[in-house]
């Protein structure tokens, strides 16, 4: 399928929907997590969307139970909201997407709860770096290998993995559209980034090895090897110079 191109009106909605994320961390900058059970997180986060006249994106989406992907320290996505409470010394992992007049946002942000690891808050920073320069990438005339490349580039060069089975991708009036954008570099198509373009660029970051696998419940996806796991994710809209950061997850 051919990539969409959106135009302003578009990107003004999807920057609407991108600020109620925004919004959304923000307050979860301010909360505790610590004793704090995932779903009660969920709710909050349901809470905050509604009250901006908007909808959880992932409410539903492909039969997912919940308005938010919560996942702790192994799990690297798409954990679903329970009764587990987060506790001192865990990576928490929140994926959030917001539906607003039809358009879709979608950010994903990693909190330490209380003092963890020198090798947790070293996987924060390089997966946060990561998505700051797979972002600058994101710029008319190149190419989705030169976000894929700069992505894995930071990554490796810490001894870290990037997950291979999990992309970034397109968005706009859905959640998932062309193109795929893979955090390392691949063999496959490789599309010229245009003006109008939106992108969900999330490096998805491993301590140990990038294999993985499915939990019981058909969701949570988990290191094979039981390593950290880290994930920061922001929409971007190119511009005919340059891009903009429609969640400011991580700041240019």
């Amino acid at each position: 399928m051919p990539i969409a191109i959106k135009d302003d009106q578009a990107i003004k909605r999807i920057a609407i929907a991108g600020n109620i994320i925004t919004t959304i961390f923000s307050e979860i900058d301010r909360m505790d997590l610590n004793g704090m059970q995932t779903i009660e997180l969920n709710n909050k986060i349901h809470a905050v969307i509604e009250k901006h006249s908007a909808t959880p994106a992932f409410l539903n989406y492909r039969g997912f139970p919940k308005s938010a992907c919560i996942s702790l320290n192994n799990e690297v996505v798409h954990g679903i909201p329970d009764k587990r409470t987060m506790k001192k010394g865990d990576l928490v992992k929140i994926d959030v997407g917001v539906t607003y007049q039809g358009y879709v946002a979608d950010a994903a942000k990693t909190y330490p709860v209380g003092t963890v690891s020198d090798c947790a808050l070293k996987l924060m920073s390089v997966t946060k770096d990561a998505l700051k320069r797979g972002i600058a990438q994101a710029q008319k005339g190149k190419r989705i290998s030169d976000i894929s490349r700069a992505i894995q580039t930071v990554a490796e060069r810490h001894g870290f993995s990037v997950v291979r089975e999990l992309t970034g991708h397109g968005v706009g009036t859905k959640l998932h559209e062309e193109p795929m954008i893979p955090n390392f570099v691949t063999t496959g198509d490789n599309p010229e980034i245009k003006p109008g373009m939106v992108f969900a660029i999330e490096p998805m970051v491993n301590s140990g090895a990038y294999d993985v696998v499915t939990a019981a419940d058909g969701w949570a996806i988990l290191t094979r090897d039981g390593s950290l796991s880290c994930h920061f994710e922001d929409t971007i809209a190119v511009l005919e110079h340059g891009n903009i950061n429609l969640t400011r997850v991580v700041e240019s």
